[in-house]
């Protein structure tokens, strides 16, 4: 009898003992390991440094902003107050823009014109990865097959259609539009689009990337579309 119990007990005992092992190592080592080497740790850590400067870029024109504000609002408040809107609406993209930049021909590959293959409309993730891949180049303003893109843009398919701002993208051929902040800018994104790996993903959908010359004065189309303000509320009778 007493060895039944004692075996018993033994067993308990072995078994608060393993659960209590596995939960020691649950808490001290961590779900997953970091395997990343040094140099993607590096890169990473550079696009948040890029994303800090970013913000302290914008922080700095909303307080120059401000400050411009203040000191024409003494004289002309209402002059001051129009031509902060007007700004508001060029940062906004309700304006046309111009400025040194290229276009961006989409258009289909010579092979599937050669071979009479039907050319189907560009895929909304193919767009979007393309998107992706130029806006770590700042302050660009662009617009796809004439519509603008601006904070609230949606790319999106609809019906089997591929939309921007819920507007069908005509099938290729089409223009993409890019405005960058300088002619160093511009320069810098042209060849990293043609040295770009993407362009291989574009010819596996039979569709060909054309970057044209690089001009001063590219004209962008302002945004025509609604922005919507429902989290914004008039508090001037409070």
């Amino acid at each position: 009898m007493r060895k039944k119990i004692f075996s018993r007990f033994s067993i308990i005992l072995f078994i608060i003992g393993l659960m209590m092992a596995v939960q020691y190592n649950t808490v001290n080592e961590p779900d997953s390991r970091d395997t990343r080497d040094v140099w993607a740790i590096r890169q990473e850590l550079s696009v948040e440094k890029k994303r800090h400067s970013e913000l302290l870029s914008e922080i700095g024109q909303l307080d120059n902003t401000l400050d411009k504000y203040e000191a024409a609002s003494e004289e002309s408040p209402e002059q001051a107050l129009k031509e902060t809107v007007e700004e508001l609406r060029s940062l906004a993209g309700l304006t046309e823009t111009t400025g040194p930049g290229f276009e961006v021909v989409i258009e289909p590959s010579p092979e599937a014109v050669a071979f009479g293959q039907t050319i189907e409309g560009i895929s909304p993730d193919l767009l979007i990865r393309f998107l992706n891949s130029i806006n770590s180049f700042n302050n660009l303003e662009m617009s796809i097959d004439g519509n603008r893109l601006v904070n609230t843009s949606a790319i999106r398919d609809i019906n089997g259609k591929t939309t921007v701002n819920t507007k069908p993208v005509q099938t290729p051929p089409f223009t993409v539009k890019i405005v960058a902040g300088t002619m160093e800018d511009a320069e810098k994104l042209s060849n990293y689009l043609l040295s770009s790996p993407l362009l291989d993903d574009f010819y596996i959908d039979d569709l060909a990337v054309t970057v044209s010359e690089i001009k001063e004065d590219m004209v962008i189309e302002a945004y025509d579309g609604k922005i919507s303000n429902q989290y914004l509320k008039d508090t001037g009778g409070e």
